[in-house]
């Protein structure tokens, strides 16, 4: 799999980036350690190292920082992790990401719908 450095959500499937992450995997003889619990605390750990970038700062204070291309590059970094993560678990569990996906926003659509939920954030 070769991957250039013009890689953006338009030129590379789903499919494509899963199958690299399980390369990953695979190549370095780590499925033994992927088990849905243990993978599950890993996306749990890294998505609050992504969580801790933001500890402590105020709104505005984020805003401005997301600015700086170091910080924003942390912040893709855990991002990446809690994805790469993501992609392992629904590997292991052999699960369809995108029908998952559709599924769980088809529900939220019945669960909060437009004309009750338009432009508020409050529970039902």
């Amino acid at each position: 799999m070769k991957i250039t450095s013009k890689v953006n959500d338009n030129s590379l499937p789903l499919s494509f980036i899963k199958k690299l992450v399980i390369k990953f995997r695979d190549e370095r003889k780590w499925k033994k350690y992927h088990n849905p619990k243990d993978l599950a605390i890993s996306i749990s750990i890294e998505a609050n190292e992504l969580l801790e970038l933001f500890q402590w700062l105020s709104k505005k204070e984020v805003l401005l920082k997301c600015k700086d291309p170091k910080f924003k590059e942390r912040i893709e970094e855990e991002l990446a992790d809690v994805i790469i993560y993501c992609l392992s678990l629904a590997d292991v569990l052999k699960t369809d990401i995108s029908k998952i996906v559709v599924k769980k926003i088809k529900k939220n659509e019945e669960k909060y719908p437009v004309n009750k939920f338009k432009g508020h954030y409050y529970k039902y």
